[in-house]
C-alpha cells in the first residue's frame, strides 16, 4: 500500500480508504452489521488502508457508531477517522442542519461520542451552506482544532469559487484552511478536472473520491444489451450519480472490460488504478456490502496501468467539448478545430 501526504498537511494517508456508508440499515446502499464491518475492517488494516470515512447523517450517526463499536483491541490506534457535517440530523429542530457554529460544534461532539474516541482525525463540511456566513464556518472548524477535538479540516462537494472563497476566509482571519476536499471523479464523471483538480493542485489540497465505480456502474457488470445484475444499486433504484448519456457509458465500460480481461483483473480495479494515477488524487474511497468486493478493490493498490492502456480509458472518456482553459497555455490542441481556433486565436497563446 502506498502512502501519500494530505494536500499541504504532514498527514500522510493510504492511497485506498474505506468508505462505511452501507454500515447499518440503508437497503439502497447497504446494510452491513457490525460483526461484518468489524470483519471488513481487520481486512482493510490487513491490507494498509489507514483511514475510515464516514458521515453523521449516514443512516443519522448508525455509520458512526458502528465503527465506534467495531474499532476495539488498539484498532483506532491503527486508523484515521473523517466524518462530516452538515446536513439534517433532527426533522423537526431548525438548527440541527447546516455549517453554523451551534450546529457544528453539537455534532462535532456528537460524533465523538458515536465514534468512541477523543478526535476527529479530518473533519469535513459535507456541502456548501450559503445561509450561514463563511466566517462563522471557519470559525467554528478553527475552534475545535484548537481545542484539541479535531486535527485537520477539509471540504466536501463543494464547487471551486465555494473552495477559493473558503481558502481566503482562511487566509484572512488566519484560521486553519482545509487540507483536502472530497469529490466525485470517475471514468465517467471527469468534470472535476475543469476546476477541481487544477484548484487542488494549485492550492495544495489533497483529493479524496467517493464512489469511484459510479455506485457499480463501472464494475463490469453493467453492460450494453444485457440486464443489471441482480441486487445492484442501480437496478434497484439508486440513482446517485445520475447516467445521462448511457451510451458514452458503455463505451467506457468496453474498454474498461477488454483492457481487465488482458490483464485477469476485474474492471473495478482498472477502474481505480485509473483514478490513483490521475494528478493530485491522494485517495480512493472503496466500499462494499460483501467481503468479495472488497477484497477486489484492494487489489488495485498494486495494479499499475501501462501507458498505452491510459490512453486508451482517457480517449474514450474524455468529456465531450472538453477545451482547455483559457489560463493553460498551449499553442494548438486537436480537441479545437480550425474555425475554433479562429474563433478563439486572439486569446491564445502563441
Amino acid at each position: 500500500m502506498e502512502y501519500r501526504l494530505l494536500g499541504r498537511s504532514g498527514l500522510k494517508v493510504s492511497t485506498l480508504t474505506m468508505g462505511t456508508m452501507t454500515f447499518g440499515g440503508n437497503p439502497k446502499v447497504g446494510n452491513t452489521s457490525l460483526k461484518d464491518a468489524q470483519r471488513q475492517i481487520d481486512m482493510c488494516l490487513e491490507a494498509g488502508i489507514n483511514m475510515l470515512d464516514t458521515a453523521n447523517v449516514y443512516t443519522r450517526g448508525v455509520s458512526e457508531s458502528i465503527i465506534g463499536e467495531a474499532l476495539t483491541d488498539g484498532r483506532r490506534q491503527r486508523t484515521l477517522l473523517a466524518t462530516k457535517v452538515r446536513f439534517p440530523m433532527d426533522d423537526t429542530d431548525p438548527n440541527e442542519r447546516g455549517l453554523s457554529r451551534y450546529h457544528i460544534v453539537n455534532q462535532c461532539e456528537a460524533s465523538l461520542k458515536r465514534l468512541k474516541t477523543d478526535v476527529i482525525d479530518l473533519y469535513q463540511v459535507h456541502e456548501w451552506d450559503g445561509q450561514t456566513p463563511l466566517e462563522e464556518t471557519m470559525e467554528a472548524l478553527d475552534m475545535l482544532v484548537r481545542h484539541g477535538k479535531v486535527r485537520y479540516i477539509g471540504c466536501s462537494n463543494y464547487s471551486g469559487w465555494h473552495i477559493m472563497k473558503a481558502l481566503g476566509v482562511s487566509e484572512k482571519d488566519a484560521r486553519q484552511r482545509f487540507v483536502s476536499q472530497q469529490i466525485h471523479y470517475t471514468l465517467f464523471s471527469r468534470e472535476a478536472e475543469n476546476e477541481l483538480v487544477p484548484i487542488s493542485l494549485d492550492q495544495g489540497l489533497g483529493i479524496l473520491i467517493w464512489s469511484p465505480l459510479a455506485g457499480g456502474l463501472l464494475s463490469g457488470k453493467y453492460r450494453r444489451g444485457q440486464t443489471a445484475p441482480e441486487g445492484a444499486r442501480h437496478a434497484g433504484g439508486f440513482k446517485e450519480p445520475p447516467v445521462h448519456d448511457w451510451e458514452r457509458l458503455y463505451d467506457i465500460v468496453e474498454v474498461l472490460v477488454s483492457i481487465a480481461e488482458v490483464r485477469g483483473v476485474s474492471g473495478a480495479q482498472i477502474a481505480l488504478a485509473w483514478l490513483l494515477g490521475r494528478p493530485g488524487v491522494t485517495s480512493v474511497i472503496i466500499g462494499g456490502r460483501t467481503e468479495d468486493q472488497f477484497r477486489d478493490n484492494l487489489a488495485a493498490a498494486e495494479l499499475k496501468l501501462t501507458e498505452h492502456e491510459r490512453k486508451r480509458l482517457d480517449d474514450v472518456s474524455l468529456l465531450p467539448l472538453q477545451y482547455p482553459y483559457w489560463h493553460q497555455s498551449f499553442t494548438a490542441s486537436d480537441r479545437l478545430g480550425p474555425a475554433d481556433l479562429a474563433l478563439h486565436a486572439p486569446h491564445l497563446e502563441k
